[in-house]
């Protein structure tokens, strides 16, 4: 392990929306010693070609992950649940995006 201080600043995830009304998508990532600064990064690395309408930058270290172990619990079917599957409406005519 080495002693030399990181001085990139800290890691930053990035997600673009690219049209309103579209959800955001995972981009990449920036380092940046702020969020001000890992915005400015974000928008010059991935949307210099005016590719998004809107930019979150989220510190890496606030996103939590479930473990592959606990895919079971997680993930379980709920096939016992009958009013989460899309049986007991009408698609109204003209909705986007859904």
């Amino acid at each position: 392990m080495s002693n030399t201080k990181d001085n990139q600043g800290q890691l930053w995830e990035v997600f673009v929306q690219a049209s309103p009304g579209i959800p955001h998508k995972h981009s990449g990532s920036v380092h940046a010693t702020d969020k001000e600064m890992a915005l400015q990064n974000a928008r010059d690395l991935y949307t210099r070609r005016s590719e998004g309408t809107s930019i979150w930058v989220v510190p890496s270290s606030a996103i939590v992950a479930s473990a592959p172990e606990d895919s079971g619990m997680l993930f379980d079917p709920s096939n016992d649940k009958p009013y989460r599957h899309p049986t007991f409406y009408v698609m109204p005519e003209g909705a986007k995006n859904i």
